[in-house]
């Protein structure tokens, strides 16, 4: 009687191998090779991934401008604005000393650039963007509203910009990257909480001729 218990340990011991009469195991056939993922890109190197967005805004109230009672920002000059929120600032900075050389917005060699109206906080009033060329494909975005009558400043960014869009109450800077082929798109939108525009979306896209 051992023989036969022999034969039933023998044949539990081979998994998937299959059992004979003789108790030799039976091969499963080759098994295939296995393979890793492999990243696809087109065109060029990718660039390196990115990390989350990093750009938390926050409002600064303009107080040396006159206040806006009616919260109709129309009411102020878009240079008078651009000037009251770069009082503050470096008179070295580029951004700075661009605008004080600007005197009429849309005419060189003003580089402030013409202004954008759009609700951007949903409050149902325009507020204004402003874009500022300071050279060297170097853009600073700004974005105004009023609140409680007084001009506050909600989105101040400088980057390589190869173009800005406006897509609902959302601010998009399109980045050349040195990698060919890609642009960064970086989304600013309005954050309830800080009360101001927050960097909300960056992320690597391929490029197309429209950018």
């Amino acid at each position: 009687m051992r023989r036969p218990l022999t034969l039933a340990l023998v044949c539990a011991s081979v998994l998937l191998g299959g059992c004979a009469a003789t108790g030799d195991p039976k091969s499963a056939g080759r098994t295939p090779a296995a393979s890793a993922p492999e990243r696809v890109w087109t065109g060029s190197k990718p660039p390196e991934p990115l990390g989350p967005p990093n750009s938390a805004g926050r409002p600064m109230p303009l107080r040396a401008l006159p206040r806006v009672p009616s919260g109709d920002i129309h009411q102020v000059a878009p240079l008078t604005i651009a000037r009251g929120a770069a009082e503050p600032m470096d008179p070295s900075d580029d951004t700075a000393k661009k605008i004080k050389e600007c005197r009429a917005i849309g005419q060189r060699p003003c580089a402030v650039q013409a202004p954008r109206y759009r609700d951007l906080n949903g409050d149902g009033k325009d507020d204004l963007l402003l874009a500022v060329d300071t050279g060297g494909s170097w853009v600073s975005l700004w974005a105004f509203t009023v609140k409680d009558g007084v001009l506050t400043q909600i989105l101040g960014v400088s980057n390589r910009v190869r173009s800005v869009e406006l897509a609902g109450r959302d601010v998009i800077a399109w980045e050349p990257v040195e990698a060919g082929g890609y642009d960064m798109r970086r989304i600013f939108s309005w954050d309830e909480r800080l009360q101001a525009m927050n960097e909300r979306v960056t992320e690597y896209v391929e490029s197309s001729p429209r950018k």
